[in-house]
């Protein structure tokens, strides 16, 4: 029997970002178009016909936010028969991790406004995106653990202390500091740069690292095992 679907899909995107200041954040627009107009929302919009879905959702990123991004996976498929009141839509959900001052967020098409919202004081969000935003923390605290995918959220140079920082925020726990640095310094993927940070919070002005990806893809070659 020929079933008839009237199934439309659409992309969404979870875009983590962290600073000191705020810790881990999402990436939220403002909708200036029904369902849920003037709703906070992830940005996200139907795939056209002529692009992939990877495609699609860079391209709603830099519509809506004006942003690029270099880290990008794909999480899950939603769809619920009653997630959006339009009728029968899907959303293929990505996450993606940035570091916020590399962009000056510029919203337009069907987004009113964007921001960087901390993950733990969300406003009520549209359609179903507040348990896409929990299922791609959940894959975010997971990975961390066996692949150095943190360092997309950093700069260039960072401190010791800026990366322990980072991943008490993404473990949602503290670590313990003297082990933390003995083992990310084992794993031989950080270069020690000639400069120290020239302002830091407190104390000495802190040796600074940065993060060497193509060593790091050499060694998990050779059959490194990444845990933090």
């Amino acid at each position: 029997m020929l079933i008839q679907q009237h199934i439309r899909v659409t992309v969404d995107a979870v875009v983590f970002g962290y600073s000191a200041k705020q810790g881990i954040s999402v990436l939220l627009i403002k909708r200036k178009i029904p369902p849920h107009i003037f709703k906070w929302a992830l940005p996200g919009g139907f795939v056209h016909n002529d692009e992939s879905f990877e495609d699609g959702i860079k391209r709603e990123l830099r519509e809506e936010a004006g942003i690029t991004i270099n880290y990008l996976e794909q999480l899950y498929t939603f769809g619920a028969p009653e997630r959006d009141p339009r009728g029968r839509i899907i959303s293929i959900a990505y996450y993606a991790l940035v570091d916020p001052s590399n962009f000056k967020l510029a919203p337009d098409t069907d987004a009113e406004a964007a921001q960087w919202c901390p993950i733990d004081e969300l406003p009520f969000l549209a359609f179903d995106h507040k348990e896409i935003i929990a299922l791609a923390q959940e894959r975010l605290r997971n990975k961390i653990r066996y692949e150095p995918i943190g360092f997309e959220l950093l700069g260039k140079k960072f401190s010791m202390a800026e990366l322990e920082s980072l991943y008490t925020h993404l473990l949602g726990r503290s670590v313990d500091r003297r082990n933390f640095q003995k083992k990310i310094l084992s794993f031989g993927f950080l270069k020690t740069l000639p400069e120290k940070q020239k302002h830091p919070q407190q104390g000495r002005p802190a040796q600074l690292y940065s993060f060497d990806e193509k060593k790091y893809h050499a060694l998990k070659k050779e059959g490194i095992f990444f845990e933090v």
